[in-house]
């Protein structure tokens, strides 16, 4: 029970009934890591007992790799070729996107053009029309006059 209470507190006891603030198992993978990029980096390139600088141990890995290396560089060669087919394909669909954006910013336009032109068309309709009343109305005015004259001429004969 008090391990548990210290677990939860995120204290554990080791295999030699220590207090660790790392929990046990996760140590024992961090020391595992340990050991492999040790053992990694002393086979590859800077091997102990080499006269040579660190250079130069480098420069003999790159020219004599193993396994892990090529397998190692197979690999990032394989993601940096997935990476830049992702990133071409978003640069065209990005490019997608930005045609479809213009090709509705000049649809908008173009209806904002018709409506303008559909609004002039209009004011000169009502402009037409009003010609048209005004028209109308004094030929109805002339009606009137001419057929007051015409019952005028007739009473007088």
């Amino acid at each position: 029970m008090a391990q548990a209470a210290l677990g939860s507190a995120g204290l554990h006891f080791d295999e030699l009934n220590k207090l660790r603030v790392l929990d046990p198992d996760v140590a024992q993978q961090t020391a595992q890591l340990r050991e492999e990029c040790k053992a990694f980096v002393d086979s590859e390139c800077c091997a102990p007992g080499r006269a040579e600088g660190r250079s130069a141990s480098i420069r003999v890995a790159l020219t004599a790799p193993n396994a892990q290396i090529v397998e190692f560089q197979k690999t990032v060669g394989s993601l940096i070729e997935l990476v830049d087919q992702l990133a071409k394909a978003a640069e065209s669909e990005k490019m997608k996107a930005i045609g479809a954006r213009n090709l509705l910013k000049s649809i908008a336009k173009q209806r904002e053009a018709q409506e303008q032109q559909l609004q002039a068309l209009i004011a000169e309709k009502k402009m037409q029309l009003e010609r048209y009343r005004i028209e109308y109305e004094t030929l109805c005015k002339i009606e009137a006059d001419q057929n007051e004259f015409i019952d005028q001429f007739i009473f007088q004969k």
